[in-house]
């Protein structure tokens, strides 16, 4: 009888003793453009959905919003094991794809994507000013575009500078290829007007870390565009532009990435809260 007591008594004060375990919550296939504009397209409809996975009993956490790579022609929303459980929310988004679409639907829906989050995740218990935007090759482009280029946000009413950090992972800093291919331009033909983050620096941005693999081992010229783009940066002023190449790794180089991308989540989110 004592030790069923005891057994009992300790059930109850563990949480206390050893701290509450967070619980993390997933729901899946959110629409983040409103009904009539999703029932007006059943393109729309199908691919412009979200995942968000979230600690849940949680308040004020970071999202990193996280757009797939697959060169906006191909791709699903995913939610990256290696970001689970790290105390913040990830949101996984689909966007239509190319060439079904041009790729200025595809920015759009980016926008769409962010503007939703800014919109609703304090209903999730998170930070509306802690939200991080981030995405691998073509989903790096899109979020580069966003947030560099502010048009694409103003439709929605939002600051891009809102935003608390753009992280890239790879993304292209030039026009992006498969733009050149709406074009005719082949994909070796470097372009850079509107449709270019490099484009669009600015000394106001959000902060910016990029990431590439190793420049030997990049698709085309990406780390090397990385790279004019981060000089581009300092030179206009922005103070906080950081530039990471991960040796030995190629383009598909997202698992070695993550580390990065957390540390700088949570950089920035201890600034914030600190300020």
């Amino acid at each position: 009888m004592k030790t069923t007591y005891f057994a009992f008594l300790l059930l109850l004060i563990s949480p206390f003793l050893w701290g509450q375990k967070i619980e993390y919550v997933q729901e899946n296939n959110i629409p983040y453009y409103n009904e009539s504009v999703a029932q007006s397209d059943p393109y729309i409809k199908e691919r412009c959905v979200l995942d968000i996975y979230y600690p849940k009993n949680s308040k004020g956490f970071a999202t990193i919003i996280w757009f797939h790579g697959g060169g906006l022609s191909a791709g699903n929303k995913e939610i990256l094991s290696g970001l689970k459980e790290k105390g913040f929310a990830i949101i996984g988004v689909n966007y239509r794809l190319s060439p079904k679409v041009k790729v200025k639907n595809c920015i759009e829906d980016a926008a769409a994507a962010v503007a939703w989050t800014f919109k609703n995740i304090v209903k999730y218990g998170g930070d509306s000013s802690l939200l991080f935007v981030s995405g691998h090759s073509a989903g790096g482009y899109l979020g580069m575009m966003i947030g560099l280029d502010k048009k694409w946000l103003q439709s929605y009413a939002i600051d891009a500078n809102t935003i608390a950090g753009l992280i890239p992972l790879s993304g292209q800093a030039i026009t992006h290829f498969e733009i050149r291919k709406e074009r005719g331009i082949p994909d070796t033909q470097p372009i850079i007007d509107e449709f270019a983050p490099l484009y669009h620096v600015r000394a106001d941005a959000p902060p910016l870390l990029l990431i590439t693999g190793d420049r030997q081992l990049e698709l085309l010229g990406r780390y090397e565009e990385n790279a004019y783009l981060m000089r581009m940066m300092k030179i206009k002023g922005h103070p906080s532009t950081t530039l990471y190449e991960l040796e030995g790794f190629d383009h598909g180089m997202i698992e070695p990435a993550l580390p990065l991308l957390t540390k700088e989540v949570k950089r920035i989110t201890a600034l914030k809260k600190k300020s």
